[in-house]
């Protein structure tokens, strides 16, 4: 009737498989999160301390380091690559640290979002395309009594102009991280450039890879929750 090691009550073999289960899920979230980093189009691009985690070692080490005690992002390494019109897009790299802990908290959040999403939306979901939307707009198109009429709009700027007092209020995820990655700012020709946070009003800071998912995934939650 006492408590064995694992600290779960030995008389219930349920309750004691039940925590080994989850001790063995939370420690292979931070495996999963650096694998994620190291196995994507984007794992031999380093941020600002030139790290790539390329070998057995320096992913395990990761792997070990993944946590939120004392942890501080580092600012992205800004460069610019090219769009279709001719113009240039500036790009920010985080670190291989800061991604695979921007990679650890998708793995929580990604859920929440596909879970609490509007059944209809396809932009930036996984496992759904644009020959997905293109079905549903076909299948809500073709009754007698469908609407005559196809609206489009875009928010434009949206990322760019997203107060991040708003962010910060509505995403469920630890708070102190997201201000940090919100105030990371970017490291350009040598200098820095930190987030100004300005009421109400955010500055555009455009990263990639788990970032991008992780931005979205929490869009979806917090627009879900305010709406």
């Amino acid at each position: 009737m006492g408590q064995g090691r694992s600290g779960c009550r030995e008389d219930t073999g349920k309750n004691c498989e039940g925590s080994k289960s989850r001790g063995m899920a939370e420690g292979a979230l931070p495996v999963l999160a650096v694998r994620r980093v190291t196995a994507n189009l984007g794992r031999k691009t380093p941020g600002v301390d030139g790290q790539t985690w390329s070998t057995p070692d320096e992913k395990w080490s990761a792997v070990i380091g993944l946590g939120t005690r004392r942890y501080r992002p580092l600012p992205l390494r800004r460069i610019y690559i090219p769009k279709a019109n001719g113009d240039k897009r500036p790009l920010g790299i985080p670190t291989m640290r800061d991604r695979a802990m921007q990679a650890l908290h998708l793995l929580a959040l990604e859920p929440v979002a596909e879970t609490t999403a509007d059944p209809h939306s396809y932009g930036f979901r996984r496992e759904r395309s644009t020959a997905d939307a293109i079905e549903q707009v076909k299948n809500s198109l073709a009754r007698k009594d469908s609407a005559r009429w196809v609206l489009e709009g875009d928010i434009k700027g949206c990322f760019d102009n997203i107060s991040h007092d708003w962010l910060v209020s509505n995403i469920c995820m630890n708070k102190e991280i997201l201000r940090k990655w919100l105030k990371a700012g970017f490291i350009e020709t040598g200098r820095l450039f930190p987030t100004k946070w300005p009421a109400g009003r955010a500055v555009r800071i455009v990263s990639y890879g788990p970032c991008q998912e992780l931005h979205r995934s929490a869009a979806v939650v917090a627009c879900q929750r305010w709406h």
